[in-house]
């Protein structure tokens, strides 16, 4: 669909309309100019791979104006996914900023003309250098795709601004193409979900695949326990002091024998027992979860989801108490 026609025949379409037309004429645009690009995936797109690969520096990015902005965004994607990169802006490159790139660096250039004139400046020193250039034009005649190492085309048939001006469906397929690239260096790196992890210590994933049990449970004396002979008002004191809505039932040797909650004390209330004479031993949940400390905290939260509880006890190999862990532990920890 042509931005500038209307799908209402005959009928002058509404504003509403013709905003909702304008939008999806320029999805439709851009879904076509990313399609396109699978055909040039091929040995181009191989060879640029091998190099980056091969790199035993860092993946220099350049990019001028918009081409800029995208190559900002596909250096980092590169840097989170196992590749090391920055982005180097071209106008500053030739005022000092060039010395960033080492004879052990591939430069990653995007430029939609191919003759973007603050690239082509710095070309003949990257040559110099020998430092295997990658390029991505929209014009594989341009100066940039003839001296580059491994050229890859992601000219577009048309931009999907209706003045055929502002940047956007090639801006669109260069970054769908950049993150092609990341992608396949992360897939042939064996780059894995830990490996994501460790760059991305402050985010929620990394908090997922990084927080272990061990490292958010309650212990000491903060974790509560009482032997099964315990009163139940004795028990409810333990809850209370703990603040984890829950308290372990142990033995002597701190081997779990179950868990009180407080729905086991609604339980109880029903039965109308006496706090103070009955113990709580008979009256906890006998078959509880339990975790051991070395698995991840997002394992514990699915355990609790699946069982439907909002605390987990935490035992070694032997079945001895060593820790505990609810919802709001998961919370705080940024797990949840």
């Amino acid at each position: 669909m042509n931005i500038k026609e209307s799908t209402v025949t005959g009928v002058e379409p509404t504003h509403a309309q013709r905003l909702r037309e304008l939008g999806l004429a320029v999805l439709e645009i851009e879904a076509r100019a990313v399609t396109a690009l699978a055909q040039r995936v091929d040995e181009h797109f191989v060879h640029a791979c091998e190099l980056m690969l091969a790199c035993e520096g860092r993946i220099v990015v350049l990019g001028m104006g918009k081409s800029g902005h995208i190559g900002s965004k596909v250096a980092a994607t590169l840097a989170s996914t196992g590749s090391p990169a920055f982005f180097v802006h071209p106008g500053e490159a030739s005022h000092g900023d060039l010395g960033m790139v080492t004879v052990k660096d591939v430069v990653l250039a995007f430029s939609n003309s191919g003759e973007t004139e603050e690239i082509l400046t710095i070309l003949p020193i990257i040559k110099r250098l020998h430092v295997p250039l990658v390029a991505l034009t929209g014009n594989p005649s341009s100066t940039l795709a003839r001296l580059a190492d491994a050229h890859l085309d992601v000219s577009v048939a048309q931009e999907a601004c209706p003045l055929g001006l502002a940047p956007t469906a090639s801006t669109t397929a260069a970054l769908a193409m950049g993150d092609a690239l990341a992608v396949a260096l992360l897939e042939a790196r064996g780059f894995t979900r830990e490996d994501f992890a460790r760059s991305h210590p402050g985010g929620r994933l990394g908090r997922r695949l990084l927080v272990h049990v061990a490292d958010i449970m309650r212990r000491g004396e903060a974790l509560p326990a009482v032997l099964p002979d315990t009163p139940l008002g004795a028990a409810l004191l333990e809850i209370s002091r703990k603040g984890l809505g829950m308290t372990a039932i142990v033995d002597e040797q701190r081997h779990v024998l179950g868990i009180f909650t407080d729905g086991d004390l609604r339980r109880a209330m029903d039965k109308r027992l006496d706090v103070h004479e009955t113990p709580v031993g008979a009256v906890m949940t006998h078959q509880c979860k339990t975790a051991p400390p070395h698995i991840l905290a997002a394992e514990a939260l699915q355990r609790m989801e699946e069982a439907k509880v909002n605390g987990l006890l935490v035992v070694d190999d032997d079945g001895v108490l060593i820790g505990a862990l609810n919802m709001h532990d998961l919370l705080r920890a940024g797990v949840v």
